[in-house]
């Protein structure tokens, strides 16, 4: 008996399966093997409030530089180190940022500036929002009273680190490995996290975060910081860290 032909249509969709399927394998070929839930990468994710949320204190156009690029810089930095040394993308940019000192030498410097630029940012964005006045809450506001004496004594001493960093850095309220609250500087991208320090809240004193609004008048910009200080989160974070 003759065997009978495919007809046209048939064979159209076995050919468009075939060119499907190629394609497919030849994706999963060019991507790098990978564990089950993917590369431990820097991801940027959009600012979670309008760049100009934060107006008249820090202005729209200082976020969207800060975020879009200096941030994105940071990410993209971190991403190269990464990808050149496959074993640190088995855990966060903020774990590997903590265990510094335990990296391949030939990615330390990339990891401790570009990696920390990365998760301090990160960090960053979340302690910023209007407060129209509010201060800390609930067992940080008395965290602050007891190591502190006030919350006024408190703003006097970080707006002093803040403002004091020499060149650019950072200055941060944090809790140490004994749970206990220290006001410390951090220079250029360097984190707490490095020294087992968690931070509580932190303020970029970077050019890059002040200067278009502020130019050389960086106390200026460390007053207008405490109108912008998203109390609510820095009070449930510290409550959160405290416990364990």
């Amino acid at each position: 008996m003759e065997k009978e032909q495919p007809s046209r249509t048939d064979r159209r969709e076995f050919f468009s399966s075939v060119v499907a399927g190629s394609v497919a394998a030849a994706a999963m070929l060019a991507r790098p093997a990978q564990a089950a839930d993917g590369p431990q990468l820097a991801k940027v994710e959009p600012l979670p409030y309008p760049y100009d949320a934060l107006e008249p204190y820090i202005d729209a156009e200082t976020m969207h530089l800060h975020h879009d690029k200096h941030y994105q810089s940071y990410a993209d930095g971190y991403n190269k180190a990464a990808q050149a040394q496959p074993s640190l993308l088995a855990v966060s940019p903020e774990a590997n940022v903590a265990n510094l000192a335990s990296l391949p030498e030939s990615v330390q410097t990339a990891v401790r500036n570009s990696g920390g630029g990365f998760v301090n940012h990160k960090f960053f964005w979340t302690v910023l929002k209007k407060n129209n006045g509010a201060g800390p809450q609930g067992e940080l506001a008395k965290a602050i009273d007891a190591k502190f004496g006030s919350f006024t004594a408190f703003q006097t001493e970080f707006t002093k680190a803040a403002a004091t960093v020499f060149g650019s850095g950072w200055a941060w309220l944090a809790l140490g490995p004994d749970n206990t609250l220290a006001i410390e500087q951090t220079h250029n991208q360097d984190s707490t996290l490095t020294a087992k320090h968690r931070p509580v809240l932190g303020i970029d004193v970077w050019e890059h975060a002040y200067y278009l609004k502020y130019q050389n008048r960086r106390p200026e910009y460390v007053a207008a910081f405490y109108n912008v200080i998203n109390w609510e989160f820095v009070s449930g974070r510290y409550a959160e860290l405290m416990k364990g």
